[in-house]
């Protein structure tokens, strides 16, 4: 038991430590480079940068908010279809979030409508559920696990069809608007952008960490869960509605961004060498949070001035740890999960 609290302990501070230095990092790199320190002394000193405070902040905590809650929102899924490789991208429910928020944008752009970031939330969400019901649909007649994920990804194709179905009929301005933000990006967030999303993902860990216990459970099996009381169906509703959150924060805001959603909570899980939620959840939000601020400084970096889209960047690094996930049959469970 010693061990294994010294382990947790090193691992958080490893962690922390990791998601410092990348949001300096991140600070300091760009077409205008600033010495650590003088990162450091701006930011002690007050928003008198406007490059700093104005744009390079902003986007960085935007990356770190939300390539947590995406991390988490995939730990959720994974936990409730019990298969290591769900995620909101390959389950289809970023597609059907970005769906929807296409079909807002170009219907209230057109009108000359100014949409709001809550407006943008609420529509992926209600795309994230629609995607999310379908395959809850589809759970109930296939039983596979392999086959579950399979139609996921097919719904995900038909809802980025009907995306570029409507795309023809839009105007070229909406166009570029909506192109630009289906790459995924976390720039040009603003700082009401940034307290919104801190808002929405921060109440959604809060409730998702006070279920801590009823995932332990549930991930010893629905039979032990409901003999230590839990409500299956209740809990059920709970977990999709968390995840569901997560993820259409995270596609609202920067678009659908791939891949994290799995390879973080995969890597976290083998760091830590356990799958209990007390441990992995926060665990997660940081994993997450520095694998995007990482993926997000290559995307700013590598062709400067000029951004990558950051799917592009952590379909790099996330593809070749799923590849590895699906190899490897302990890969993804955690050593000495519970």
């Amino acid at each position: 038991m010693r061990s294994q609290a010294f382990r947790y302990v090193l691992c958080f501070s490893l962690l922390e430590i990791l998601l410092l230095v990348l949001l300096v990092w991140n600070m300091h790199a760009g077409s205008v480079e600033f010495a650590p320190g003088e990162v450091v002394g701006t930011l002690l000193s007050g928003p008198e940068s406007g490059i700093i405070w104005g744009i390079r902040l902003p986007r960085v905590l935007a990356a770190a908010i939300l390539g947590g809650a995406l991390s988490v929102s995939g730990f959720l899924l994974q936990t409730f279809f019990s298969n290591p490789i769900a995620g909101p991208f390959v389950l289809g429910i970023s597609s059907g979030a970005k769906l929807t928020v296409s079909l807002v944008m170009i219907v209230l752009l057109s009108r000359g409508v100014v949409i709001s970031s809550m407006a943008l939330i609420i529509a992926a969400f209600a795309g994230s559920m629609a995607s999310m019901g379908f395959i809850l649909l589809l759970s109930r007649r296939v039983k596979q696990m392999s086959m579950l994920v399979v139609s996921g990804v097919m719904i995900g194709y038909i809802c980025s069809a009907i995306t570029d179905f409507v795309v023809t009929f839009a105007d070229d301005s909406n166009i570029v608007n909506l192109h630009n933000w289906s790459l995924g990006s976390f720039s040009g967030t603003s700082w009401d952008s940034v307290r919104l999303m801190a808002w929405v993902v921060g109440l959604s860990l809060l409730f998702t960490f006070l279920l801590s216990k009823p995932i332990g459970a549930y991930q010893m099996g629905e039979v032990y869960a409901q003999n230590m009381g839990v409500n299956i169906k209740r809990f059920r509703v709970e977990l999709i509605l968390l995840s569901s959150v997560l993820s259409a924060c995270v596609t609202a805001f920067a678009g659908p961004i791939s891949f994290v959603g799995i390879a973080a909570p995969h890597l976290i899980k083998s760091l830590f060498r356990t799958a209990k939620p007390i441990v992995i959840i926060p665990a997660c939000f940081l994993g997450g949070a520095a694998f995007c601020l990482f993926c997000d400084l290559i995307a700013r970096t590598a062709f400067a001035p000029r951004d990558m889209s950051i799917s592009s960047v952590t379909a790099v690094f996330g593809a070749p740890i799923v590849i590895c996930l699906m190899a490897s049959p302990r890969a993804g469970r955690g050593e000495g999960a519970l």
